[in-house]
């Protein structure tokens, strides 16, 4: 089974690409079969990762960063490819 990890994020008002280099920096423990970084208005960040796993598996996921980068708290939704 294909599981995806979103993980989404809106910055402080013009800090998007500092959100987003943020994310391109952080390491996940064990390596997705997939990974992408999508950017949208408003200084909005969205990282998926795709995993070779079961729906419920315990995986790794981005942590949130530092609150004074964020205009509010993280997103996450987890999907299985169908």
């Amino acid at each position: 089974m294909t599981v995806a990890l979103m993980w989404e994020a809106r910055a402080v008002e013009g800090r998007g690409a500092e959100l987003l280099e943020w994310a391109r920096e952080q390491w996940l423990d064990g390596e997705p079969l997939r990974r992408e970084y999508l950017v949208a208005p408003k200084d909005r960040v969205l990282v998926i990762t795709w995993w070779d796993a079961a729906f419920d598996a315990n995986l790794p996921e981005l942590p949130d960063p530092d609150p004074d980068l964020l205009h509010r708290p993280v997103h996450r939704w987890r999907f299985e490819k169908v």
